[in-house]
């Protein structure tokens, strides 16, 4: 029998992290992003947090919002990972997001063809969809190479081929463009399930 596979560390969160980053053009900057999580454990408890920037450059733009269902934990996100990520590091639009409480988050779908996230916070619904989704790998980051360079970070990920936000029946502009991850050519917008965050 093979040993096991353990990660020494803590463990400071585990659960989903889907993600949708929208350029215009391959070389252009990032025109819009959402980065979802549905966490099962942390140090904040559980609960739900969709980081939303419709203006990334632009730090007072009212598009920029957190919308979550434990302030504490959408915080900490933000702070110690979102923060952290390849297409959200350094972006103005970042540093000045509002927070706001949503109503519900709803998941539906398939993720092997077509999968979506429904936040409603007030009289906003937004829309998160993934298409042309391909097949499921899984593998471990060790810390040199995850986002914020002392995590573990084993995970499944689903890439996808088309991706868009809607906010209120209006869809944002951009597509997501190619990526690599784990010798795998996906693209800036994926599934990503079974994501466990470990400290060493």
């Amino acid at each position: 029998m093979a040993d096991p596979i353990v990660f020494s560390g803590n463990v400071d969160w585990s659960g989903e992290n889907p993600g949708i980053s929208l350029k215009e053009t391959p070389d252009g900057p990032f025109v819009a992003l959402a980065s979802f999580f549905r966490v099962v454990l942390s140090p904040h408890g559980q609960g739900h947090a969709l980081v939303l920037l419709q203006s990334p450059q632009d730090a007072n733009a009212a598009g920029n919002v957190c919308y979550h269902d434990n302030e504490a934990l959408a915080r900490y996100l933000i702070a110690g990972f979102v923060s952290n990520f390849g297409a959200w590091k350094g972006l103005p639009g970042l540093a000045g997001i509002k927070y706001q409480r949503a109503d519900s988050f709803k998941s539906s779908g398939d993720p092997l063809s077509s999968y979506s996230e429904t936040v409603k916070a007030g009289a906003t619904t937004v829309v998160l969809n993934w298409s042309g989704l391909g097949k499921p790998f899984c593998f471990a980051l060790p810390p040199d190479k995850s986002a914020t360079g002392k995590h573990h970070m084993p995970s499944l990920f689903v890439g996808c081929q088309n991706a868009t936000i809607t906010i209120n029946g209006r869809t944002l502009p951009g597509k997501p463009v190619p990526r690599e991850v784990a010798g795998h050519t996906i693209s800036t917008a994926m599934l990503a399930f079974s994501e466990t965050w470990i400290s060493v």
